[in-house]
């Protein structure tokens, strides 16, 4: 790569002019049919139909609710109508667009509905420069490279994951030593609590303050540490409230049960839509506790507690501490403790290199796109 603010070779031209966007088409859930088409919406895939509308490999963008957000599908998909998608490349890269068509804000052509919409005629106006499609093709090279690092890392997590959870049932269910059938789950939690109320007490601000607030939305979208909001708090509160190394955070509104698991010491706080669980280490080691939220029976209780199919969902402190499971005696627990460390390093190591080349592509798509960085075609 060579450092280069005045692109050579690049051409002027609108946005309508290298991709021609198109409305996606109407499929209510009750009229799709079984297959293995998926169906593109705003958010990604809602869906598999039989059917395409689309030949692969395409991009879709927002519509309507989540603006212009892209996404990139390699194989044919039914465009559902809360997306635009790429009717025609007009000869450019299809993977080069689709990181092309993430330096804009696409918010700001909101139609002016109630619900966010977006006019394809409106952003095919939006003047643009781009590169020759040999240029295209090695930075879409260069970034494609970085997101399949990302997604291998992604799914080694998820087979390690796998395993953990295997280890989990096989140790703590199947083959258990000196196990007390008649425990609760707050016999071997210290403590459980809310966090701040996220108005009053941990508003996100826009300035960096240097302590940064945790979220359901953190959780569920799985957002790294970079992307939580600043806050401002007072330094009691901080303390008080501080997320630490084998805190485990359990959403218990919106998301109840979804969690995450502190292994270092941060400097962030929690709001009021999570509960913060320690555990009793004199009773159990807290990797042992974050194994147990993962499995299929303690969501279920989560799910039972929490409201079921309710518009609101909300789940009880007390009773979740209900929640009946007697672990092994600490002896036994520190004679397998070793595995699943190993496991859980291994998963951290990987989520601090998803964090790292996850900066390093989001920092490199506009200077890529603007010519500041070039790439040799």
């Amino acid at each position: 790569m060579t450092n280069n603010s005045n692109p050579q070779g690049w051409k002027e031209c609108k946005l309508g002019g290298i991709a021609v966007f198109q409305r996606g088409h109407d499929l209510p859930k009750t009229e799709m049919n079984v297959g293995v088409i998926p169906v593109a919406g705003s958010n990604g895939v809602i869906g598999y139909h039989n059917k395409a509308t689309t030949k692969g490999p395409g991009i879709t963008i927002g519509r309507s609710g989540n603006i212009g957000t892209p996404k990139f599908y390699t194989s044919d998909f039914w465009a559902h109508n809360t997306v635009l998608y790429v009717k025609d490349f007009k000869g450019n890269d299809e993977k080069f667009l689709f990181y092309f068509l993430h330096i804009f804000d696409f918010s700001g052509f909101n139609a002016g509905s109630a619900v966010p919409t977006l006019n394809r005629n409106h952003i095919h106006e939006i003047p643009v420069i781009i590169p020759p499609f040999p240029e295209q093709c090695a930075i879409a090279g260069v970034l494609s490279s970085l997101d399949d690092k990302i997604d291998l890392l992604h799914r080694q997590n998820k087979t390690l994951e796998a395993m953990a959870e295997a280890l989990w049932r096989k140790m703590f269910v199947e083959e258990a030593e000196e196990k007390n059938d008649n425990g609760k789950l707050g016999d071997v939690v210290a403590s459980a609590n809310t966090g701040l109320d996220a108005i009053k007490r941990a508003p996100i601000v826009e300035k960096d303050t240097g302590i940064k607030c945790l979220r359901i939305q953190d959780v569920s979208q799985s957002k790294t540490f970079d992307r939580w909001g600043f806050t401002e708090v007072s330094e009691q509160n901080f303390e008080k409230f501080q997320l630490r190394k084998d805190d485990i955070i359990m959403a218990r509104t919106c998301s109840p049960g979804i969690n995450y698991f502190v292994r270092e010491d941060l400097k962030a706080v929690f709001n009021n839509g999570l509960v913060r669980i320690r555990a009793d280490k004199s009773k159990v080691y807290p990797i042992f506790l974050y194994c147990l939220f993962k499995t299929r029976e303690f969501i279920g209780h989560i799910d039972g507690i929490s409201g079921g199919t309710s518009v609101q969902l909300n789940m009880q402190v007390g009773e979740l501490l209900d929640y009946n499971f007697s672990f092994p005696s600490l002896a036994y627990q520190e004679k397998i403790l070793g595995q699943f460390v190993s496991i859980d390093n291994k998963i951290f190591k990987n989520h601090k290199q998803i964090h790292t080349l996850s900066r390093l592509r989001d920092t490199l798509i506009p200077k890529l796109m603007s010519g500041e960085v070039r790439v040799n075609a």
